[in-house]
Parts: C-alpha cells; structure tokens; sequence
C-alpha cells in the first residue's frame, strides 16, 4: 500500500495543483489527508487536489512522489479509479 503525489500540472484558485491517490484504499487515503491537515473539499471521487505548496510535507509525512501517468497507471491498477464518466451522473 502507498499513498502517491504528482507532480503540480494543473492551474486553478491563483497556484498549481496536483493529485494524491491511494494504491490501495480509500480509508489508507482519507486517514493520510486528515493527518496531513488537509481538508475534506479537496476530496474528488478517487483523489485529494493538493496545492504544490504542500507537496513537500506530503513527501516527508510518506507520500512517494511519482509523474502523472506513473499515479493514473497505479490508480487504474488499485481499482479505485472513477471514470470520468461517472463523475457527473
């Protein structure tokens, strides 16, 4: 089981964003977020947006930073992945 952060790609509210997923399980990935402090709007279906300010704490609290596609690919492979289209029915 790991919780994975990527890399901030995504532009919105002023900053840079990026995901932070569970490998594994959804209860492993709220309990992280609520240690981190972080807060539970961040919270999309399957993933926490994260700003890139906290990417380092998230590293050092565990979090193993890997690209994008590595965290889809792993995300995908947990089966946690919501589909886009079943993000808005």
């Amino acid at each position: 089981m790991a919780i994975l952060v990527d890399d901030p790609l995504w532009p919105a509210h002023g900053g840079m964003w990026a995901h932070l997923i569970s490998d594994a399980s959804l209860d492993e990935l709220h309990a992280f977020a609520r240690a981190a402090g972080l807060p539970a709007r961040g919270f999309d279906h399957d993933h926490y947006d994260v700003p890139e300010s906290r990417i380092p704490d998230l590293i050092a609290r565990g979090a193993e930073h890997v690209p994008p596609k590595e965290l889809v690919r792993r995300l995908i492979a947990s089966g946690l992945r919501v589909k886009e289209r079943d993000r808005h029915g």
